[in-house]
Parts: C-alpha cells; sequence; structure tokens
C-alpha cells in the first residue's frame, strides 16, 4: 500500500498519468491507463516490465506493429446483449474495421512469438471467429452503408425506388419548364426538396394557377413551394417504398447485431486485448520520451541506483539544461539515508525522484535509470513531504506532520520505503529535532528502509554514530555559491546559511550572528564546508589523474601498434627486394649460360666454366626469399675501423667507434648509431665499398639539405599532383620524417579533395586532417606519417 491517500498527487504521478492518457489511441487504453496501481508481486511487475520492454524493442527498431487507430464499442455492449435489438450500420462498420486490427495483431505476435514472448502471452485469449468480420463486410460497405446485395428483397426494394424517383423527378422537371415558360417561377430557381419531397417554387400570385399542395413558403411569403397533384401519387409510392426499405434494413442489422451477440464474450476479450496493447504503446511512448528502460529487477527490497533522473524535471529542461542524475545505494546493513544541505540545493527532489521511480517501477512503467541499475521490490511505500495544514481537520502543519510520523512508526517493516522531507521541522528546533531523533531511532531499529532531509546537527550525528542509517550531502560550491545538485552519500552536508546571508548583502550582520550561533557551532559548519570542499577537490584531482592514465594507455597501444606494424612493414620490404634480386639473378644467369655455351663452342676450360657457374649458383642462393620469419646473428666479432653493413642491405661503411651494445658507422658523409645486433662484416673490396659509401652518403645528404616538410600544390592541375605528392611521401618516408604539410588552399577545395584521395591510398600514412583554424585551417591538411 501506499500512504497518504493523495500519494500520486504529491509526486507528480498524476502528471505522468494524463501523459499516457494523452498518448492512448481510443478510450480502451485509456481506461486501462485508470487502472494502474501500486503493485507489489514480483511476477506481475516483471511481466509488465518484459511487455513494456519488449514493445520498445519493436519501436526502436523500426518494426511495423500493426496497432492503428481502432473504434472502442464498449458503449455498444449492452444494445448488442439486448434480444431483437439491433446497432446502425456505420457501428458495425467500425467493429469489423477493429476486429481487423485485433486480427492483424494477433498474427504478428504468432509470427514473432519467440522473439516477444510476453507479448504473445497477451493474444493468447483471443479468438475471435471469422464469420463476424466477414458478415459484416459481406453487406455493409467501406462507407458505412447497408450494400443493396445485403439482401435479396432489399436490392429489388431500392431497385423500384430508384426508378419512382427517377419518374417523379422527370414529372417534377417537365412542369417545371411549363411553369417558367408561363413565367410563374421566380427567376434562378430551380426545384427543390421539403419534407422529403420534391416542390417546385411558384410566384405567390400564381399559386392557383397550379394543381397542387402547397408544402412551404419563403420568408418574405413570395414564393410558395408546391408538389404538383401530377407529383403527389410518385412521391408517396416513394415514400412507401423508403419506409419498406427501412424495415428490410432493420431485419438485416438485427441479423448482424444477432451474430455479435452469439459471439459477444469473444469479441469483448478481443478488444480487452487492443486496449492492454494500446495501453503498452503509450507506456512506450512516454518511455521514449524520458529515455526510460527496464533496470535489473530484484525480488527482495533494495535500491542500488546509478544515473537515475526525476522524469518530469527531464522533461521540462528537456532541450535546455541537462538534469544532473542521482546515484543512490541503500542496502540492507545500511537501509536509510539522511540527506542534508543547502535550501535549494536538490535534497526534496532527489527524495521525490527515489519515491516517483520507486512507485512507476512497481506500476509497471520503464523508468530513467541506468539498465545496471538494482531496483527492489518493497510492500508499502510511505510519504511525508510538503505543507499538510488542513483547515478542515483543525491541523496545524507540524500536526500533520506528527500524525503521518505515527502511521509510520506504526505500519513501517523491513518491507516497507519511508520518504520523509523536512524531518523534525515546523516545531521548536530543540524539541523538533528531539521527537525527530527518536522517530529516526525507531524507524532504523525496525529495519525500514527510507530517505529523509533535514536540516538538524543532531540527526547528522545520529546517522553518522549509529549503523544501519549513513549520511549523505547534495554538493554546493561554496565559491560561487551555486548548488551542484551532485548526492554525495558517505558525510553529512552543510547548509552553507552564513555565506548565503553573506552574499545576499548581510555582510554586516553575519559577525554579529556568529557570536550568537557560538563558536562550536560555527566551527562545526565550517568543518563540514572544508570538508566538502577537499572532497571535491580530491575528486577533481582523481579525475584528471583517470583521464591521463586513459591517455597514456591509449598512447601506448599505439605506440606497440605502429612498431609491429613497422617491423612488418620492414620483413615485407626485404623479402620484396630479394624477389626482385632473384629475377634479376635469373636473367643474368640467362645470360651468362649463353656466354658459357660460346665459351665451350670455343673450346674453352671445363674448370673455368664450372667455376663461374657455381659462382652464380651462390649468387643466386645469396638472394633467395626467406618463407619463415628472418633470424639474423653476428657471427663475427665487430671492430673499429671494419667495413659492415646492415642485415638485408647492400649498402657498405666503415666503423668509427664503439659504445656498449651500439656502433658508429660513418656511410660517406653521413654517420649513424646502429645496434651491433643488426650489423654484419661486409666482404665487399674496400674501394667498392667507398664508392658505395660516397654514392649513398652524398645523394642520401642532399636529400636531407633539401627537403621541405610543406609541400605547395596551389595552381597545380589535378593530374600534376599525384606524381609530386607520391615522390614527396616517398622521400619523407625515407627520410624518417613523421609529420607533413599539403598546401592547397581552400577554393572550391578542389584540390584538397585529390590530395585526401590520393592520402588514403598510401599505406605510409597513418591519418591526415586540417590544420588548426589559426595556422591555415582547411586550406592545409596535416600527414601523419609511419
Amino acid at each position: 500500500m501506499v500512504y497518504p491517500s493523495d500519494f500520486e498527487i504529491k509526486l507528480g504521478f498524476d502528471q505522468i498519468r494524463q501523459r499516457l492518457n494523452s498518448y492512448c489511441l481510443s478510450a480502451l487504453g485509456r481506461i486501462e491507463v485508470d487502472k494502474i496501481r501500486f503493485r507489489t508481486e514480483y511476477k506481475v511487475i516483471k511481466e509488465l516490465l518484459d511487455q513494456g520492454s519488449e514493445f520498445k524493442s519493436i519501436r526502436e527498431r523500426a518494426i511495423p506493429f500493426p496497432l492503428s487507430q481502432y473504434h472502442d464499442p464498449s458503449a455498444l455492449y449492452p444494445v448488442i446483449a439486448i434480444e431483437d435489438s439491433f446497432i446502425e450500420a456505420e457501428s458495425l462498420r467500425e467493429i469489423a474495421l477493429s476486429i481487423q486490427v485485433i486480427e492483424d495483431c494477433v498474427s504478428f505476435l504468432n509470427k514473432e512469438q519467440a522473439a516477444y514472448p510476453n507479448l504473445y502471452q497477451l493474444s493468447l485469449p483471443v479468438n475471435l471467429p471469422t464469420t463476424v468480420k466477414q458478415s459484416i463486410n459481406s453487406r455493409i460497405d467501406d462507407m458505412g452503408k447497408l450494400k443493396d446485395n445485403a439482401s435479396p428483397d432489399l436490392n429489388r426494394i431500392r431497385k423500384k425506388l430508384r426508378d419512382e424517383a427517377g419518374r417523379a423527378r422527370r414529372l417534377v422537371d417537365q412542369m417545371f419548364r411549363e411553369a417558367v415558360g408561363n413565367g410563374m417561377v421566380p427567376e434562378g430557381s430551380s426545384p427543390v426538396i421539403r419534407d422529403g419531397r420534391v416542390v417546385i417554387p411558384v410566384l405567390s400570385e400564381y399559386k392557383r394557377k397550379i394543381k397542387g399542395v402547397i408544402m412551404d413558403e419563403s420568408a418574405t411569403g413570395q414564393t410558395v413551394y408546391m408538389e404538383p397533384t401530377e407529383v403527389i401519387e410518385a412521391n408517396n409510392e416513394i415514400r412507401n417504398l423508403e419506409l419498406e426499405e427501412r424495415r428490410e434494413s432493420i431485419k438485416i442489422l438485427r441479423e448482424l447485431t444477432s451474430l455479435l451477440r452469439e459471439h459477444l464474450p469473444a469479441i469483448e476479450l478481443g478488444f480487452d486485448f487492443l486496449g492492454k496493447l494500446d495501453f503498452i504503446q503509450a507506456k512506450i511512448r512516454f518511455a521514449i520520451d524520458i529515455e526510460g528502460d527496464i533496470p535489473h529487477l530484484v525480488s527482495r527490497p533494495i535500491l542500488n541506483w546509478i544515473n537515475a533522473r526525476h522524469p518530469l524535471l527531464f522533461l521540462s529542461h528537456k532541450g535546455k539544461s541537462p538534469v544532473v542524475p542521482l546515484n543512490i545505494d541503500l542496502k540492507p546493513e545500511e537501509r536509510f539515508l539522511l540527506v542534508s544541505g543547502p535550501n535549494a540545493g536538490g535534497k526534496s527532489v532527489c527524495l521525490k525522484t527515489v519515491g516517483l521511480l520507486q512507485y512507476m517501477i512497481q506500476c509497471g512503467l520503464l523508468v530513467p535509470l541506468d539498465v545496471k541499475s538494482d531496483v527492489g521490490v518493497f510492500h508499502h511505500i510511505f510519504l511525508d513531504i510538503g505543507d499538510q495544514q488542513s483547515i478542515e481537520n483543525d491541523l496545524s502543519t507540524y500536526s500533520s506532520h506528527l500524525r503521518n510520523m505515527r502511521h509510520f512508526v506504526d505500519r513501517a517493516n523491513e518491507n516497507t520505503l519511508v520518504l520523509m522531507d523536512e524531518l523534525g521541522a515546523g516545531t521548536d528546533p530543540n524539541f523538533g529535532g528531539g521527537i525527530a531523533e527518536a522517530i529516526l531511532k525507531n524507524l532504523v531499529e525496525n529495519g525500514v528502509w527510507g530517505v529523509a532531509t533535514t536540516h538538524y546537527y543532531n540527526l547528522k550525528l545520529y546517522a553518522d554514530h549509529n549503523k544501519g542509517i549513513r549520511n549523505a550531502a547534495m554538493q554546493f560550491d561554496s565559491k560561487n555559491l551555486e548548488p551542484r545538485f551532485i548526492l554525495d552519500i558517505g558525510k553529512p552536508g552543510s547548509s552553507f546559511a552564513l555565506e548565503i546571508a553573506r552574499k545576499t548583502g548581510l555582510g554586516r550582520i553575519i559577525k554579529e550572528a556568529e557570536n550568537i550561533i557560538g563558536k562550536d557551532l560555527t566551527g562545526l559548519e565550517t568543518l563540514i564546508k572544508k570538508v566538502s570542499d577537499e572532497k571535491q577537490e580530491l575528486i577533481k584531482r582523481e579525475r584528471e589523474v583517470r583521464d591521463k592514465e586513459i591517455k597514456y594507455k591509449e598512447l601506448l597501444n599505439k605506440y606497440d601498434q605502429l612498431n609491429q606494424e613497422l617491423e612488418s612493414r620492414k620483413k615485407e620490404i626485404i623479402n620484396k627486394a630479394k624477389e626482385e634480386a632473384a629475377v634479376l639473378i635469373q636473367q643474368t644467369n640467362r645470360e651468362i649460360e649463353k656466354t658459357i655455351r660460346h665459351i665451350k663452342e670455343n673450346r674453352a676450360e671445363k674448370k673455368e666454366t664450372r667455376k663461374v657457374r657455381q659462382s652464380l649458383e651462390g649468387l643466386k642462393e645469396n638472394v633467395r626469399p626467406n618463407a619463415e620469419r628472418i633470424v639474423t646473428s653476428v657471427s663475427e666479432k665487430i671492430e673499429e675501423g671494419d667495413y659492415v653493413r646492415m642485415v638485408g642491405q647492400d649498402v657498405t661503411g666503415q666503423v668509427v667507434s664503439l659504445k656498449g651494445k651500439s656502433a658508429v658507422v660513418e656511410f660517406g658523409d653521413m654517420r649513424s648509431s646502429i645496434n651491433l645486433e643488426k650489423l654484419v662484416k661486409s666482404s665487399a673490396r674496400q674501394d667498392k665499398a667507398a664508392k658505395s659509401r660516397r654514392s649513398f652518403g652524398v645523394d642520401l645528404l642532399a636529400k636531407q639539405t633539401n627537403f621541405n616538410t610543406t609541400l605547395d600544390v596551389r595552381g597545380m592541375r589535378a593530374e600534376e599532383i599525384i606524381p609530386i605528392l607520391d615522390q614527396f611521401l616517398d622521400d619523407a618516408v625515407l627520410l624518417g620524417h613523421g609529420g607533413l604539410r599539403i598546401l592547397h588552399g581552400k577554393g572550391e577545395g578542389v584540390l584538397r579533395s585529390v590530395v585526401r584521395d590520393r592520402l588514403k591510398l598510401n599505406k605510409n600514412v597513418v591519418s591526415f586532417g586540417h590544420e588548426h583554424i589559426e595556422r591555415g585551417g582547411d586550406g592545409i591538411t596535416t600527414i601523419v606519417l609511419k
């Protein structure tokens, strides 16, 4: 149960009912909204939440669900139940359309029962006979009128009626033309209908010259409307046929109504199913509005909420300032939370959020909570909030609070959630604080769950010194004197009364107020504020350290990834070079074979021929690509003055000096420090090595000297840019540059598109983007290389 009787109004749940009603498609859905009540059965709550979750899944996946506009026939049930009664054709047509909606929904859920089992369970009682809809559709058209072929007699009567109406019209037209020819008819007039009969307008002075019956006259009396004698018989026949048509129509409607009466219980079940679906879709529309979801439901009382938001507050701030979420944790060993803090700091909103969300959950509504939150089931929710003065009952605000407290103490137990706002307020603080502490002690000792707000120090001390209850504070920015609306569990909050008073301009009064209050209380208030500020600063620093640690891990992962790619790329380059060399050797070998044949033909010595062939085979073996991982090792000790080369490279350099595990090697005019494990002694002749050093060193040094990390392509055509850009990137990779800039200007963005499309194809480019706005913006593309 919930207490008091106006519980929903105090928490704002009445506004949620209004929103749900507005989302319903028909009165059947609104009836279900009115049936919402507080549930305590775990299985029932779980089923309601799962139904909502499944329908939300349908909406989020944009699956077309056949629930559309339908009609509520519940007002017709009493009429249908009466023997020999009938309802009109239009109502029957509406029922047939709604039955079609029911059948479509049932068919959808039958096909998707594995995906939506809880919604499928709703459809199981529905068993509408197909004859009802078929019979109605066969006799009533899309306009809600009986078809001519609804019965043979109706078809005959309507055919005869059309014939008589045509004959009467022809007679009227003939007499009207004669009257016009004789000047008896007002200018511009024509035959009209009066009392369901066709008449002709005649000027009053000629009314005795035409035989017939006057049916009506104009407001001025200058025109009379006459039914000619010749037409009276035809009109009488038409009237008789119309009555006969009505009798036959009623007969058909009775037959169709009787068919409804026969299957009325099944029809009522079908429309009840439709009303429940309407209610569920309204709940989900509201859930989507408040970003609601289904948290983890627990059968026992517990309250461990993550990112809880007040739904009505969230809606009112939507598109404006964001609502600060609350994190609340109540568990069996600490069931009660005492929230303190400044006025307008969010204490009451915190209390209402707990009450409203818990009530919504136990009414089967999705709530704005993180899905990882644990939400329990309580048997009772008791609330004491707001001004409860009652003139009728001769009760003051404080007396009303005490009456509520008596109810809480008498009836609250371990399955009760109690919510008390400004506990102990409304009377002398000394006595009010004492009474409040006694009430709080009783509730805590009885294992009651709850949240209470207060300004009283004795309650904060009680919460700090006793088990089963914890202090909590609404954070406050003491520098700017603004609330943060963040719930901080574990310490009491300050009211910041002196600081707020000082900000309002009472600075001269504050010192005297501090003397009146006393140093002990003022010092305690200052200490609480200091602890709060220090904790907030600590939280800020922890957040900064966490952010830096995350950034460091990202950089480390990026470095490892780049290193692996570099090693892989290195092996690919070496193998590719050896493959190309192998092809070259094969081509050279063929040429040499020709030479050998030529030597043989000229009677060359076999020994020399064999020597040349062995030399070629050895060279071929050295350049053969490795199929598996290349493993190199230093077989000979390297000393100063030795000629060496890097593993997998042909360029030879001379060791200038040794430093631990590294050697300084001179390649022409350039020196480089290289790990000894990456060097092997070179078997090339010194003069050849020197030649290689000079050509390599001079070329590399020249490139390094003349290379500019910024390439200007402004004014170039698209086809000119690509070869220049490729050469620029190759040179940058060769020289070991990591960052480049392409100056292409803004214009219409053509050059920028050409450059960036080419960069996407280059495997050496890690990323690229705009330059900083102050250094050129999107007129310059910055590049990061491997």
